[in-house]
C-alpha cells in the first residue's frame, strides 16, 4: 500500500465523520425557533385564528396591526422588520416582489393552494406571474357606507344619486353630508384610484395625463370632508359621529354589525356605486429577510384551511379565495352581495393593477395637497 493509499483511506472516514457533522450542524439551524411575526390590516382576523394556530404548532405569534399600504411599504424598503408574514395589497406586493424585498413560496409545503379559486388565483398572476410570491388573504373593494337614516335628512329635498360615487364626489351631496360627518380612507393609493375611476379613467392609470383631471375634483369636496381615518371610522359609522364614509366594503359591514350588536340604533348601509368599486386583493407574502420562513409557510397553509378562511370572512365580513370554504360561511353572509358581489357588480369594479414609483408620488402629491387643503 502507497503512502497516497494509506493517506485515502485514513481521510475517507474521517471525510464521512466531517460531513455527517456538517449536516448535523445544517440540520440544527433549519430547526427554526417556535417563533411567527405576523403584520396585517386592522380588524382583519378571527378571535381564534391565532391560538389555534399557536395550540396546534406550538409556535408562538406575535401579531401586529397596520392601517395603510404606506406603512407597510417603508418598513420593507427599511429592511430588517423582523416579521415573517405581511399583508400588503396585491399591487403593493408587486412593487416589492420587483424590488427584491420578498422571497419566493415553496409550493410543496402549501398543499392547500387547492382550495383556492383559480379565478382569484389568475387574478393575482397579472401581477404575480406564476403566483409565485402571493397567497390571497383576503379581498374586497372602497366603496360608500352610509348611515341610512342621517343622510336621507341630511340631503332633504335632494334625491338619493343614481351613482353611489356622487354622494363623495359631488358638492351638491357631499356639501350637505358635512352637517352629519364625512370620512375619508387616510391612504393616497385608495383615494386617487377612487377619483380616477369615478372620472372613467383607469383606476391605476399608466397616463401621468390622466391624473391632471383629480386635483380639480378633490379640492371642490375637501371643505366638506370631516375625518380622514383608515380604522377609526368603523366605530363613528356605529355609533352615528359620521353619516358618511368613503372606505373599504369589509369596515363598513363591521360597523353594520357593531351597530345591530350594540343596538346604537343607527342603520348603516355598504352600497354599490352604479360604476362599480375599486377592488383590492390583500396578499400574505414573505420579506426576504423573513427569520422564520418555515413558520410562515406553515401559517399560510393553516390560513388556506377552509374552516380557518371561513372564520376569518365570517367575523369580519370581508369575501375570502377558498372555494372549498364557502360551505362554512353563514348563509346570511355567503349570500350577502356586499360582502360576495355578483358577477354582474364584479364586471364594473375596477381591478387592481401595478403601480410605479413615478404614479405613486403622484398620487402621493395629489393626495398630500388634497388633505392639508393647499
Amino acid at each position: 500500500m502507497t503512502a497516497r493509499t494509506t493517506v485515502k483511506t485514513f481521510l475517507s472516514p474521517l471525510c464521512a465523520a466531517t460531513l455527517l457533522a456538517l449536516t448535523a450542524l445544517g440540520s440544527a439551524h433549519a430547526e427554526e425557533e417556535k417563533v411567527l411575526n405576523v403584520y396585517n390590516w386592522s380588524n382583519y382576523i378571527a378571535p381564534d385564528t391565532v391560538a389555534n394556530f399557536e395550540k396546534e404548532y406550538g409556535i408562538k405569534v406575535r401579531y401586529d396591526v397596520f392601517d395603510s399600504n404606506e406603512i407597510v411599504h417603508a418598513k420593507l424598503v427599511a429592511g430588517k422588520t423582523g416579521y415573517d408574514i405581511v399583508v400588503p395589497s396585491s399591487y403593493w406586493a408587486k412593487m416589492q416582489a420587483d424590488g427584491g424585498l420578498l422571497q419566493k413560496l415553496d409550493k410543496s409545503k402549501l398543499p392547500n393552494l387547492k382550495n383556492i379559486d383559480p379565478a382569484i388565483m389568475a387574478q393575482l398572476a397579472r401581477l404575480d406571474a406564476g403566483n409565485q410570491y402571493m397567497v390571497n388573504w383576503m379581498w374586497g373593494y372602497t366603496t360608500v357606507g352610509i348611515n341610512v337614516d342621517k343622510v336621507k335628512a341630511a340631503l332633504g329635498d335632494l334625491p338619493m344619486p343614481d351613482n353611489t360615487w356622487d354622494l363623495v364626489f359631488k358638492p351638491e351631496y357631499i356639501s350637505r353630508l358635512k352637517s352629519c360627518g364625512v370620512s375619508f380612507l387616510d391612504s393616497p393609493t385608495e383615494v386617487v384610484p377612487a377619483a380616477l375611476h369615478y372620472l372613467g379613467k383607469p383606476a391605476y392609470s399608466k397616463n401621468i395625463a390622466d391624473y391632471q383631471a383629480v386635483p380639480p375634483v378633490l379640492k371642490a369636496i375637501r371643505p366638506y370632508v370631516t375625518l380622514f381615518s383608515s380604522t377609526g371610522y368603523i366605530n363613528d359609522l356605529a355609533n352615528g359621529s359620521i353619516c358618511a364614509a368613503f372606505g373599504y366594503s369589509g369596515d363598513i359591514n363591521i360597523a353594520k354589525n357593531r351597530a345591530l350588536e350594540g343596538r346604537t340604533g343607527q342603520n348603516i348601509k355598504t352600497l354599490t356605486p352604479k360604476t362599480g368599486g375599486v377592488i383590492f386583493m390583500d396578499t400574505m407574502v414573505i420579506p426576504a429577510d423573513a427569520p422564520h420562513p418555515e413558520n410562515a409557510h406553515l401559517w399560510m397553509n393553516y390560513i388556506m384551511r377552509p374552516e380557518v378562511h371561513a372564520a376569518l370572512t365570517n367575523k369580519v365580513f370581508y369575501a375570502n379565495p377558498n372555494l372549498a370554504a364557502r360551505k362554512f360561511v353563514k348563509p346570511e353572509i355567503a349570500n350577502d352581495p356586499a360582502v360576495f358581489p355578483p358577477d354582474s357588480e364584479m364586471k364594473k369594479m375596477a381591478q387592481p393593477d401595478a403601480l410605479n414609483n413615478d404614479i405613486r408620488r403622484q398620487m402621493t402629491r395629489i393626495y398630500t395637497s388634497f388633505k392639508t387643503g393647499l
